[in-house]
């Protein structure tokens, strides 16, 4: 029997009442992991009219989203963060290629803080990769991508970090 969203969820929120630490979200994105494995659960929350960002569930108690993303064409994304938040990606369909960042300066009020790529790294059907609060990273695709992704809280609702990359420089 195929996993349900709403099966889903509950286990993410089971984990997460007992464990929101790293060590607890890195047992959601084995989930999450496991989850992408199930054709028809990602079916179930991926089709072909998904937009690119779709809350397809938000916990009542403990305020994380479950969201369906599609890509249909290319794109580079710049650094980011998420926030007071993390975000866990779960590749469904597709690859992203993601990079991770360090500061190389702290910026200043109203100015992006400088960042240098540390490393590179490609996100196939079936991975998730858990980002922690003050992770910086980018994704970018050669073409068409789905992913779901679970965010500690929803992120259009948070004040993230600027980041302007750099090539050289010492990481901070």
């Amino acid at each position: 029997m195929s996993l349900t969203l709403q099966d889903f969820a509950a286990r993410v929120r089971g984990i997460l009442q007992n464990n929101d630490t790293p060590a607890g979200r890195t047992q959601v994105a084995s989930l999450l992991a496991d989850a992408l494995k199930d054709r028809q659960f990602v079916d179930s929350v991926l089709d072909d009219t998904t937009p690119e960002r779709k809350i397809v569930y938000q916990d009542p108690q403990l305020g994380f989203c479950i969201l369906a993303h599609r890509y249909t064409d290319a794109r580079v994304g710049g650094p980011h963060d998420h926030g007071p938040s993390w975000a866990i990606y779960g590749q469904a369909d597709g690859e992203t290629t993601m990079s991770d960042w360090a500061r190389v300066d702290p910026g200043s009020t109203g100015k992006r803080a400088k960042v240098k790529k540390l490393r590179e790294y490609t996100l196939t059907p079936g991975v998730a990769h858990l980002y922690n609060e003050g992770d910086i990273h980018a994704p970018s695709r050669t073409g068409a991508s789905r992913l779901v992704r679970i965010e500690g809280v929803n992120l259009e609702t948070v004040r993230r970090g600027s980041y302007e990359p750099v090539q050289d420089g010492p990481a901070a």
